[in-house]
């Protein structure tokens, strides 16, 4: 078992930073990849990022390339999504959910989320 817990989102003016932790309970955070996704008011859910259990690969949705960079700190038991350049289609709610499978796949794949942070970017 595995619980999330999701910090440091905010209000934050375009083109500002945040970064979000997902901290993880257990002594097997580094048994899981972990994935960042977001929903909009309105919207699907939608993928943001995952890295593998080591950290050696990393996926990002072509929205945030160049922006979002994310990462891992096993001993910490905690992942992070650093967010810059941020735009008013950035705001969502954004949740860490982890994930046993070493292929990537959809969010239904994975199996822990957290309860997500908010993150609204004004223009």
């Amino acid at each position: 078992q595995v619980q999330l817990v999701e910090s440091g989102g905010g209000l934050v003016q375009a083109g500002g930073s945040l970064r979000l932790s997902c901290a993880a309970s257990g002594r097997t955070f580094g048994s899981y990849a972990v994935g960042w996704f977001r929903q909009a008011p309105g919207k699907d859910r939608e993928f943001v990022a995952r890295i593998s259990r080591s950290g050696g690969s990393i996926r990002y949705a072509d929205s945030v390339k160049g922006r979002f960079t994310i990462s891992r700190d096993n001993a910490k038991n905690t992942a992070y999504l650093q967010m810059n350049s941020l735009k008013p289609e950035d705001t969502a709610v954004y949740y860490c959910a982890a994930d046993s499978s070493v292929v990537p796949g959809p969010a239904r794949q994975y199996d822990y989320w957290g309860q997500g942070t908010q993150v609204t970017v004004s223009s």
